[in-house]
């Protein structure tokens, strides 16, 4: 999927290379996809953990009330057919570089749990991050990251929350990437808890007084009385980590209010195990809800909340017209309690008590006893290719160039924001990329769209078609399953006996784009995962 620049874009990223346009220097002077009286925007991407598109009450969602994510939307655009990964790291590395997750050899995964050792004093920061450094090996010259694409057209570019790299990520991958300022975790198991006793700030090690514990304060997702009370006991919990970053996030807006900047926010919420500090007022009371129901509701309402605070600072410092505000998420939903005849993990029938084989039965909400219906109804969880695992909610805001209340059904994906972005600044991208921009379609002009998207999972690739065909690979089992999703929004009728001209189109392009080998498309963590460096 190649996308041509013009000459002269190429000729100004060079001059902008050597530093010698200020329009490049000072992206006040940028234009905008080809206005050259629109000032560049700021852009802001809040990327959710875990969060199905049906926890959203734009999405249908009864329970929990979003009016701030919703409100993004409202005033703005909302995608029907966009599509995350089907799990953290892969998603995170895919935004990161505009390439799809099916390759096999577009990148390396770290494994987590590194940092621990700092905690156990059996390692040291520097010994940590030289080993990982020494797993991941030289990154090409020529490869561009997405905060290199705002950094090098001249915006200030700062992340806060997760990582936003595989499992375990450190200071020289980050400066690599383009990030001039990061605040937050750098280990993927480390984030597992929301009470961290460090945390790293552009390299450095920024001790939390009163978190104590190695694991950040991890809790078990099998909800039981003993459970419930080491959730809640506090003591060696002082600091919420969602909390230090909201007030990072806006002191970075305020820093930068005068500059373009681009922030990123891959918060942790809603991923568990469970945590929060206090049940939100809105679910103390409700009778729908068990005890953890209400806390994973809090999670939710809690990123919404902070989602509102960023609004409100973009508003109360006069820079909310020129801000483009992104949501979504990295993959679909999935669940993070477990309570006898109310939900159970791994999930299986709540009816039967059966395990999905995931070719003929498969996870539904209605069946599987999800409350909040997190998958929208969909089928399948988080890890899975059904649609419920990587179906996203996308949403973009920005007054005055994106139509309010607009909504697309164009095919959309987290390897597309590259580009997009790329497409906002004029920026020229390698041709190898996989990712096609959506800007035209945020500012209802008519441009370039995907004729297929492709994704990796723990089941095997999938590929979905701009006319809605979907052709899922079962690797365990070799098989190929055909869907027609605008009459089949619930993946319930496999029609490949009847479409057999299609399925064989449809594979051949997706063997292609597995590098001719579906395998690679089969994610499996015992191979696609580095050696841990704990001890």
């Amino acid at each position: 999927m190649l996308r041509s620049k013009s000459l002269i874009l190429v000729g100004t990223w060079l001059i902008c290379q050597a530093g010698f346009v200020m329009g490049c220097a000072d992206a006040k002077g940028s234009t905008v996809k080809g206005d050259p009286l629109t000032k560049a925007p700021n852009v802001i991407l809040i990327y959710a953990d875990d969060l199905g598109r049906g926890l959203l009450s734009v999405e249908g969602q009864k329970i929990i009330k979003t009016p701030n994510i919703d409100r993004i939307a409202n005033e703005g655009i909302r995608f029907e057919n966009a599509y995350g990964a089907m799990f953290c790291a892969p998603a995170r590395a895919s935004l990161i570089t505009g390439y799809h997750d099916a390759h096999g050899d577009k990148w390396n995964i770290s494994s987590g749990g590194a940092y621990m050792n700092i905690s156990k004093k059996t390692m040291t920061q520097q010994q940590i991050e030289s080993k990982i450094n020494e797993q991941l090996g030289e990154v090409p010259e020529d490869e561009v990251f997405l905060p290199q694409v705002f950094k090098e057209a001249g915006y200030v570019t700062g992340e806060v929350g997760k990582l936003e790299w595989g499992f375990s990520a450190t200071d020289a991958q980050m400066k690599r990437h383009g990030w001039d300022y990061y605040y937050g975790y750098l280990d993927h198991v480390r984030c597992h808890g929301f009470y961290p006793p460090f945390l790293f700030e552009n390299g450095s090690l920024v001790e939390i007084e009163g978190n104590t514990f190695v694991n950040c304060g991890r809790s078990t997702e099998k909800e039981t009385e003993k459970a419930y009370e080491e959730r809640w006991n506090m003591e060696g919990k002082t600091t919420y980590s969602q909390n230090l970053f909201i007030e990072k996030i806006l002191k970075f807006i305020r820093d930068n209010k005068e500059k373009p900047f681009f922030l990123y926010h891959p918060t942790q919420l809603p991923h568990g195990p469970v945590s929060i500090p206090e049940v939100h007022e809105e679910f103390k009371n409700d009778d729908r809800l068990t005890q953890i129901e209400k806390e994973y509701a809090s999670m939710v309402k809690m990123l919404d909340d902070h989602v509102g605070l960023i609004m409100k600072e973009l508003k109360d410092l006069g820079i909310d017209d020129n801000t483009m505000v992104i949501f979504t998420s990295d993959n679909g939903h999935e669940i993070y309690y477990t309570k006898e005849g109310r939900i159970l993990k791994p999930v299986r029938n709540m009816e039967t008590g059966a395990f999905f084989d995931d070719i003929t039965t498969k996870f539904y909400s209605d069946i599987g006893g999800d409350v909040f219906d997190g998958n929208d109804g969909m089928a399948g969880v988080k890890r899975s290719n059904w649609e419920g695992g990587v179906r996203v909610p996308l949403m973009a805001r920005w007054p005055g160039k994106i139509k309010a209340g607009s909504t697309s059904t164009v095919l959309a994906s987290n390897y597309d924001f590259m580009a997009t972005m790329a497409d906002l600044v004029n920026f020229p991208l390698p041709e190898n990329k996989d990712g096609v921009s959506y800007l035209s379609e945020l500012l209802s002009e008519k441009g370039e769209v995907h004729d297929y998207l492709v994704y990796a999972s723990f089941m095997g690739p999938a590929i979905v078609s701009k006319d809605g065909w979907k052709l899922r690979y079962f690797a365990k089992e070799d098989i190929f399953q055909l869907y027609y999703l605008p009459d089949d929004y619930r993946e319930s009728h496999n029609v490949i006996a009847d479409n057999e001209l299609k399925a064989e189109e449809l594979k051949q392009i997706l063997i292609a784009e597995c590098n001719g080998d579906l395998r690679n498309g089969w994610f499996k963590i015992r191979e696609d995962v580095l050696p841990s460096i704990r001890k």
